[in-house]
C-alpha cells in the first residue's frame, strides 16, 4: 500500500501537469514524447447535464476536442467489458469504483501516473493506480419530514427489511450506486447476510424507480417515506427549489453499509496508453479548477485536499466506513445476478 497522500502537489495546481499533455514543450527529451492530436473520446457514465458543462470548459482551456458517449455507468462497463482492446474509449469516467475494479480486473485499464495518482488519498481511490477517485458520494436515507422525526428514522438499511416498514421504502435497484452500496453490504456483512437482506426488501413491498432523483421527488411530493439515494441528490433540489420547499430530510448513515461513501472515478483504458490528450482529460477532472466545479455545481464531496466540500455536509472523515475498501466493490456482477435472484432486478 502507498504512503498517506495529504498535499496538493504543485504541479496541478499550476498547471504544470497539463501543460506537458496540451502540446508544450515537456522537460525531458521531447522528441520522444507521444504527440497530441487534440482529440479523444470519452465513455461517461454521469449525467450529461452535469458532466458536459466541465467538458466544455476542458476543451475551451486545452483545445482539446472530446467525444463524448454517455450512458449509465452499468452500460457502459458492459460496453467496455465487450469490446476489450478495440474500445475506442481513451477514457472512462464512472460513477462508482465498483466498474472501475471491473474493467482494471479485465486488463483494459492503463497506469494512472503516480506523480497524479498521489494527489488523492488513500481510501479514496485506487491502490494500483489503475484508476483515480474524483469526487465523493455518501449514501444517506431521505425522509418525509412532515411524517417522520429524524429520531424515528432507522440508523442502519438492515432495519428496513421490519415490517413497520413495508410499502414505505423506494429505491433504484438498477442504479449503479445502488448496487454498489448491496455490493458493500455483501463485503460487510457477509454473501448470505446480504442476500437475506435483499430478498427481505424484496419481500417487504419496496417502491422501485428507475432514478435517485425520482425517488427523492417521491419522499418530496409526501408520497414515499423514505428513499435510499446519494446526498447530493438532496441538495441539488434544494438549490432548485428552496431548502424551505424541501419536506424530504436528509439522514446520515456513518458506519452503517447503507451510508458509505463511494466515488466517482476515471480510468485510461487500453486506447488511450500513452495519449497525452487522455491524460490531460484525467488531470483535469482532479485538478482545483474541476473539483470546485463539482462542489458548486453538483454538491459532491471533493477529494483534492484544499478544496472545500459543499457548505453543510458533514466531514467525510466522519462518514468513512473503516471496514471498506472501495477496491473491494469490483463484484458488481455478483450483486447483479442476486438481485436478480431476489426478484429486485
Amino acid at each position: 500500500m502507498r504512503a498517506l497522500r495529504i498535499l496538493v502537489p504543485a504541479a496541478l495546481a499550476s498547471g504544470l501537469l497539463l501543460s506537458g499533455c496540451a502540446g508544450d514543450p515537456t522537460t525531458t527529451d521531447a522528441s520522444d514524447a507521444p504527440e497530441s492530436d487534440g482529440e479523444v473520446t470519452l465513455y461517461a457514465g454521469r449525467d450529461e447535464a452535469l458532466i458536459a458543462p466541465l467538458i466544455a470548459r476542458f476543451t475551451d482551456e486545452t483545445g482539446i476536442a472530446v467525444d463524448v458517449r454517455y450512458a449509465g455507468t452499468s452500460e457502459l462497463t458492459a460496453l467496455v467489458l465487450e469490446e476489450g482492446e478495440r474500445s475506442p474509449a481513451d477514457v472512462f469516467l464512472s460513477q462508482d469504483a465498483g466498474a472501475l475494479g471491473a474493467l482494471a480486473d479485465a486488463g483494459l485499464t492503463t497506469p494512472i501516473p503516480a506523480e497524479l495518482a498521489e494527489t488523492i488519498p488513500d481510501g479514496f481511490t485506487s491502490q494500483d493506480d489503475s484508476w483515480i477517485g474524483v469526487t465523493g458520494r455518501a449514501r444517506v436515507i431521505a425522509y418525509d419530514g412532515d411524517v417522520l422525526d429524524a429520531a424515528q428514522v432507522p440508523t442502519s438499511v438492515l432495519e428496513l427489511v421490519e415490517p413497520e416498514w413495508a410499502g414505505r421504502v423506494g429505491f433504484p435497484p438498477g442504479n449503479a450506486s445502488f448496487q454498489s452500496f448491496v455490493t458493500a453490504l455483501r463485503v460487510l456483512e457477509g454473501e448470505q447476510p446480504a442476500e437475506d437482506w435483499a430478498a427481505g426488501m424484496a419481500a417487504n413491498d419496496p417502491v422501485l424507480t428507475e432514478s435517485n432523483g425520482a425517488t427523492l421527488d417521491l419522499v418530496n411530493a409526501g408520497e414515499l417515506d423514505l428513499a435510499l439515494i446519494n446526498h447530493y441528490y438532496w441538495y441539488q433540489r434544494a438549490a432548485e427549489l428552496g431548502e424551505d420547499a424541501m419536506r424530504a430530510q436528509l439522514a446520515f448513515l456513518p458506519g452503517d453499509p447503507g451510508g458509505i461513501v463511494n466515488v466517482t472515478g476515471a480510468a485510461i483504458l487500453t486506447a488511450g496508453v500513452d495519449d497525452p490528450d487522455a491524460l490531460a482529460l484525467v488531470e483535469y477532472l482532479v485538478s482545483p479548477a474541476a473539483q470546485q466545479y463539482f462542489v458548486e455545481e453538483t454538491f459532491e464531496y471533493p477529494l483534492l485536499p484544499g478544496v472545500d466540500a459543499p457548505a453543510g455536509l458533514p466531514a467525510l472523515e466522519t462518514l468513512v466506513n473503516p471496514g471498506l475498501d472501495l477496491s473491494d466493490l469490483d463484484s458488481v456482477a455478483e450483486t447483479q445476478e442476486m438481485l436478480v435472484r431476489v426478484g429486485l432486478l
